[in-house]
Order: structure tokens, then C-alpha cells, then sequence
């Protein structure tokens, strides 16, 4: 079983940068690959960004050159580093686990946090 905790959400204004932890249990971190997804109200939870264990990453093209997920293994958490922030940003922001290989889809991950708000005003 593995425990997910995001914090770091908040309120930014336009074209400000925050960026999202999530802290995992167990001893295992470095065998999942992590997701971020987001939602936003009256929409589908979706893919943000992932990474593999080994640092392969992968992100949604409205995030593309924005957006960087990173991990550090030590500390078994990972991290969604937000730039240049817009207000069609603003959502729910999820962490999420799965073994194997990063997927984009929502599906295959086991495991998810809580989730933390991200609100970009304009």
C-alpha cells in the first residue's frame, strides 16, 4: 500500500510559478512511476505529467515547456515545478503511483492522493 500527500497548491497570479510536493510512503517509491493530473470543476480528471522511475518524463502538450516533474527518490517525493502560470491552470492537482511504466491515462495508476487547489487569478 502506498500513501500519496500533496501540498503546495495555493492561490498565484497569472504568470506566476508554484511549485506542487507530493510525499509517499513506503519503501518502494523508487519502484512506481508518478503522475500529476488535474481537475478542473465540471471536467475530467487529466493527465498533467509523469515520470518513470529512472527520470523519463512525459508531459501534456498545454504544459509542455511550463510545467517540470521531478523526483527525488531519498526523500520519496516528487515534485511538479509550475511556470509561467495561466488562469485555464486552475484545478485540482493530483499525484498518483502505479509500477511499471508512466502511463497517460488515469486508468492505470493505483494509487492517488487527496489532492491540492491550484487557483491562477487573471
Amino acid at each position: 500500500q502506498v500513501q500519496l500527500v500533496e501540498s503546495g497548491g495555493g492561490l498565484v497570479q497569472a504568470g506566476g510559478s508554484l511549485r506542487l510536493s507530493c510525499a509517499t510512503s513506503g519503501r518502494t517509491f523508487s519502484s512506481y512511476a508518478m503522475g500529476w493530473f488535474r481537475q478542473a470543476p465540471g471536467k475530467e480528471r487529466e493527465f498533467v505529467a509523469a515520470i518513470t522511475k529512472g527520470g523519463s518524463t512525459s508531459y501534456a502538450d498545454s504544459v509542455k515547456g511550463r510545467f517540470t516533474i521531478s523526483r527525488d527518490n531519498a526523500k520519496n517525493t516528487v515534485y511538479l515545478q509550475m511556470n509561467s502560470l495561466k488562469p485555464e491552470d486552475t484545478a485540482v492537482y493530483y499525484c498518483a503511483a502505479r509500477l511499471g511504466l508512466y502511463s497517460s491515462s488515469r486508468h492505470d495508476y493505483d494509487y492517488w492522493g487527496q489532492g491540492t487547489q491550484v487557483t491562477v487569478s487573471s
